[in-house]
């Protein structure tokens, strides 16, 4: 058996497309959705994701924003900067990149965006409505995994999940969202005893520890259905997620290549949550 791809490039272009469409609507009605994006300091790969962030806003017609600032911004300054955002109508949408320098408090910070625009979905708040099953916005790398096994038609009803990874960021939002789909859930982490005794009775795995082949054939029951959300560089350099993926296609039904997998789909329910935030927030 050789796993079917879930290719997360074409999944993505499908719905950014319907992304735009209801931007129209929306801007014939007066509100042209608003992202704002924060970065500070020079971290290279924030500056990468924030740049594809930005440009595919502007592809789907939503009006962006990037505030860029030096690392020595100190944190009552960025405060104030989420402040005044929060306080912006034509803003619908805050994201501050992290990782934050140092002296910065990214906790105190995430908790000054208003709830009504964290499209991120880390405020308290929001994991709140996650876990109580009350409408918010959800964190967009486990949404977008959501997303990728509705399109396979995949019913989680009564299935076994198995979560590698417990950030807070992907991992528990992930167990919470399947869990809301009536799986059975295991979450793992470093200090699981035994991986391989866990992954082998999953339906569904997610891996999403940021580690090299944490996941390999003999761990995967066959025909089931694997999700990678790492993203880490092999020892040519290139780019390669948590699954050994050669070994584990060979015994899945479907997987998540990397690049292309689970990546693109992140910042394709940023949009989603921006376009949800200003279709909240426009008079009806």
């Amino acid at each position: 058996m050789t796993a079917q791809l879930i290719d997360g490039n074409a999944l993505s272009r499908q719905l950014r497309s319907e992304v735009a469409e209801r931007a129209l609507a929306l801007k014939a009605r007066g509100t042209t959705p608003g992202l704002a994006v924060v970065l500070v300091g020079d971290n290279p790969a924030s500056q990468v994701y924030v740049r594809n962030k930005v440009k595919a806003c502007h592809e789907a017609g939503l009006h962006s924003v990037l505030e860029q600032y030096p690392a020595e911004l100190s944190e009552t300054e960025l405060l104030a900067r989420v402040h005044a955002l929060n306080n912006d109508p034509a803003i619908h949408g805050i994201l501050v990149q992290l990782p934050l320098p140092a002296h910065i408090d990214a906790q105190k910070v995430i908790e000054a965006i208003s709830p009504a625009k964290d499209v991120d979905g880390f405020h308290m708040a929001s994991a709140g409505a996650l876990m109580t099953g009350m409408p918010g916005f959800w964190p967009c790398t486990p949404y977008g995994c959501m997303k990728m096994l509705e399109s396979i038609g995949y019913d989680l009803r009564g299935k076994h999940a198995v979560v590698i990874g417990r950030s807070n960021i992907v991992g528990k939002p992930m167990a919470l969202m399947l869990l809301a789909q009536d799986a059975t859930v295991t979450v793992c982490h470093s200090r699981t005893k035994d991986l391989k005794a866990q992954t082998l009775q999953a339906d569904v795995i997610v891996a999403a520890v940021g580690k090299r082949n944490v996941l390999t054939a003999d761990m995967v029951k066959p025909g089931a259905v694997v999700l990678d959300v790492g993203m880490n560089r092999n020892d040519e350099g290139k780019l390669c997620g948590d699954v050994d993926f050669d070994g584990v296609k060979a015994v899945a039904s479907h997987i998540t290549p990397v690049p292309g997998g689970v990546g693109p789909m992140t910042i394709t329910m940023l949009l989603v949550n921006t376009l949800e935030a200003a279709e909240r927030s426009a008079p009806h």
